[in-house]
C-alpha cells in the first residue's frame, strides 16, 4: 500500500464532500461544519483554504486513489493540523502515514491538534505522530448537537 500526498485538485472536492457526509465519520469527527450537506458552503470553504498562504492542504492518496485530505492551518504559533480519511480505509495506518508525511513537509513547531475525547482512533494517530495531550476542553460539536469533551494535543520541536 502506497500512501502519498499531493495538492488538492478540483476533482477531489466531490470525493471530500461525500466523505464529509458519512454519518458515522461525522459522529467521530464531531467538530464539523454546521451543515455538512451545504455544497455551496463546502466549496467556498475549500476555495478559501486553497487560496490562503496560511493553509497547506493536501489530498491523501492510497495507490493513486483519493481517500481523504490533510492540512495545516492557522496563525503562526497557533497552527493546527486536521485530516479526514474515508471510513472504508480506517484502521489501516493511512491517517498515520498521511499525517506523518504532512508533518515532514511542514517543519514549523509547535503544531496543535484537537480531537473528541472519545475518538480513540484519532487520538492514537496523533500520538503515533508525536503529539502529546496538553489540555482538555469542551466545545460544541455540530455533528452531535451538544457540548462534548475534547483533547488538545501539541507537537513540539
Amino acid at each position: 500500500m502506497q500512501v502519498a500526498l499531493r495538492d488538492v485538485h478540483d476533482s477531489d472536492l466531490p470525493v471530500f464532500f461525500r466523505q464529509l457526509n458519512d454519518p458515522e465519520a461525522l459522529h467521530m469527527a464531531a467538530f464539523t461544519p454546521r451543515d455538512p450537506a451545504d455544497w455551496d458552503a463546502f466549496e467556498a470553504r475549500w476555495k478559501q483554504q486553497r487560496s490562503s498562504a496560511d493553509v497547506v492542504a493536501r489530498t491523501v492518496l492510497v495507490d493513486g486513489d483519493v481517500v481523504g485530505n490533510a492540512a495545516v492551518y492557522g496563525e503562526p504559533g497557533e497552527r493546527e493540523v486536521t485530516y479526514w480519511i474515508d471510513r472504508t480505509h480506517w484502521g489501516r495506518g493511512i491517517a498515520t502515514a498521511a499525517l506523518g508525511a504532512l508533518l515532514a513537509e511542514v517543519q514549523e513547531r509547535p503544531l496543535y491538534a484537537r480531537a473528541a475525547a472519545d475518538n480513540e482512533g484519532s487520538l492514537r494517530v496523533l500520538t503515533k505522530c508525536g503529539f502529546r495531550a496538553s489540555a482538555r476542553a469542551t466545545g460544541y460539536a455540530n455533528a452531535r448537537g451538544e457540548e462534548i469533551d475534547e483533547v488538545v494535543l501539541t507537537l513540539d520541536a
